[in-house]
């Protein structure tokens, strides 16, 4: 009896965990689409045209999220864990944009499918309508993935609490910050 609670709390503990992990990781990639929709707009408004898609950079941002635990939880991109931090994370950030890459393409494919759009159309949607587009959304968003995942694999070598402790938590004084005199 004592084993199926304590699985039940471990289960539970687990779900919090996700969600919490989940949520973290949808803001992060809400702030840096922002950030890109922010510009769009802004180069768009200087040639005359209103544009704002603060709603679709939200659903994004979810969908991604969840697309990125999934990958996750299949330890994507998890080779190369003894080599020096930069090889992982740059293995890391271009697998799961590979993989970003391929689940957006079969979700706006279903997407266009259930809208009866065209299947050019659904494409465009996937990184934009020309090449040079697609090509500067790629290179966004593996410029998003890498610090994301140069914070994963530190909190990998490190532990949670010593990375999150470093980042959020004011050091004290006696410790000096490498390369000060």
């Amino acid at each position: 009896m004592i084993g199926k609670s304590a699985r039940g709390a471990s289960l539970r503990h687990k779900a919090v965990e996700e969600l919490k992990e989940f949520l973290l990781l949808a803001v992060y990639l809400y702030i840096c689409l922002g950030a890109l929709i922010f510009m769009k707009s802004a180069i768009l408004e200087a040639a005359g045209i209103s544009y704002t898609a603060w709603g679709v950079a939200a659903v994004k941002a979810l969908i991604l999220a969840k697309f990125m635990l999934l990958g996750r939880a299949f330890h994507l991109g998890e080779l190369h864990r003894d080599l020096p931090l930069i090889w992982p994370i740059l293995f890391r950030s271009a697998t799961f944009l590979i993989l970003l890459l391929i689940l957006t393409t079969i979700e706006e494919l279903l997407v266009g499918f259930f809208h009866s759009r065209p299947l050019a159309d659904s494409i465009a949607h996937i990184a934009g309508p020309t090449l040079m587009q697609v090509l500067a959304t790629l290179l966004f968003m593996f410029l998003v993935l890498l610090p994301y995942f140069a914070f994963s694999c530190l909190r990998e070598v490190l532990g949670d609490r010593y990375v999150i402790r470093l980042f959020f938590v004011e050091r004290p004084a006696g410790i000096p910050v490498q390369g000060s005199v």
